[in-house]
């Protein structure tokens, strides 16, 4: 069942790879441009059929995707290709990268060049494919959160904690086991028990867990908790304490952080509801944050990286994962002891996770991400508008060409970065506890 689920999840990736790049081919063909190629992976060709004018396919290396369309890379003002009057190493890849863009050039192409559209239809096309992403991602949230139901906290009681323990130490190994010098929790001294639903705290009735813990958190003193015990109501009156507990505005999917709170001491009951579009919603915006600071984490993540595979140092959860890594991680999944419905739910809620990033990752103002080609297009617009403010000429488009060498310098860092996650993958992979 492992293989099963590593293969059935790196499915679920080229196909998401696949969806990626249909949002920028059809985006393309819808302006006009010419895509001679759709490709899903890199490398070698092992699979490829010639469909009208596009060669549609499948390569070797299953770690991304792309189409190409012509004409991505405006002339020269006033020059030919392989005819530049400059010379040097630099000037040499720009005008190789000219005599690239142009081989796909035929007669009748002049007007179904990508450069030659208008800057706001050159970014519709570069931003297709993250958007493409995004919805997927969005469809598959709503067929688990609506769907299957995710794991929500109820003002129920499921345990209480004998003793109190800094948030912080829990996330060590055996952080959790009662020290002597350890006080009791106001929740055990007043008595609590499983299966007690909190029906009221200080005179307010309460029906999410969320707005309860809240409560507790901003509260001093002795509570009057009001609990439903057996269908008799009970009235308990703890004496609350300050204790290091996570802070819970912390973006999702980030190593966790702390603050000091009032404490109670009591674990809720989570069972599995099927969430409103207005959970939904919510839980989109606290996804889409956590990718975002993650993604913006990604730079310093690289000395724990390095330790993870050249210095057997444990490996971060919260750190970034490759398709290897992910693709892993969903076959587990598949094979852990859970009931299926689980099981699938977690897969989708993984590969919509993965799409998100997929979103966020390409919106980077840097090349060869789509971001860093709508950039340049940006520019341009704004270039236009000043002139035609100042009554001067069009400027022209940008020339990307020149852009290129910085291009092939960020794609060597990205790869360089990739690989180094994808062998962290291999020989230290991430533990989530399946």
């Amino acid at each position: 069942m492992l293989v099963v689920g590593i293969v059935i999840f790196a499915l679920g990736l080229l196909l998401s790879i696949a969806w990626h790049e249909l949002g920028h081919y059809t985006a393309a063909r819808r302006f006009g441009i010419r895509v001679p190629q759709f490709m899903v992976g890199f490398g070698p060709t092992i699979w490829s059929r010639q469909r009208g004018e596009t060669e549609w396919g499948v390569k070797a290396i299953p770690l991304g995707g792309y189409i190409r369309m012509i004409g991505m890379i405006p002339p020269a003002p006033g020059q030919k290709v392989g005819r530049s009057r400059r010379s040097g190493p630099m000037q040499g890849m720009i005008d190789d990268i000219r005599r690239e863009n142009d081989a796909d050039f035929r007669p009748g192409d002049e007007d179904r060049q990508f450069w030659t559209r208008k800057p706001w239809q050159r970014i519709i096309v570069m931003i297709a494919g993250p958007f493409m992403n995004l919805v997927l991602a969005v469809v598959l949230f709503c067929i688990v959160l609506m769907g299957f139901g995710w794991p929500t906290a109820q003002p129920v009681v499921a345990s209480v904690s004998e003793c109190v323990v800094p948030a912080s130490r829990l996330e060590q190994p055996g952080g959790g086991q009662c020290r002597p010098e350890d006080p009791r929790t106001p929740a055990a001294i007043a008595g609590f028990q499983p299966g007690d639903r909190i029906v009221a705290y200080n005179g307010m009735a309460y029906t999410e867990w969320d707005a309860l813990q809240l409560a507790i958190r901003d509260s001093r003193g002795t509570a009057d908790v009001v609990v439903d015990r057996g269908g008799q109501l009970v009235t308990l009156r703890p004496s609350l304490i300050e204790n290091e507990v996570p802070d819970l505005d912390a973006p999702m999917g980030t190593a966790p952080t702390f603050v000091r709170a009032s404490f109670l001491g009591l674990s809720p009951i989570e069972p599995v509801v099927r969430q409103t579009p207005g959970q939904v919603l919510e839980r989109g915006g606290e996804m889409i944050e956590g990718t975002v600071a993650s993604v913006a984490r990604l730079p310093q993540k690289v000395p724990a990286l390095f330790g993870a595979v050249f210095g057997g140092e444990e490996r971060d959860p919260y750190g970034p994962v490759s398709v290897v890594g992910v693709s892993v991680i969903g076959g587990k999944v598949l094979d852990a002891e859970r009931p299926v419905a689980a099981e699938i739910s977690t897969m989708l809620y993984l590969l919509a996770a993965v799409n998100l990033s997929l979103f966020v990752l390409n919106l980077l103002p840097i090349l060869p991400l789509d971001g860093g080609h709508m950039l340049p297009a940006l520019w341009e617009a704004a270039k236009k508008r000043i002139a035609r403010w100042r009554g001067r000429p069009d400027p022209g488009p940008v020339d990307l060409a020149k852009l290129m060498p910085l291009a092939y310098g960020c794609a060597l860092v990205i790869m360089g970065y990739g690989a180094l996650v994808i062998l962290a993958d291999i020989v230290n992979p991430v533990d989530i506890g399946f």
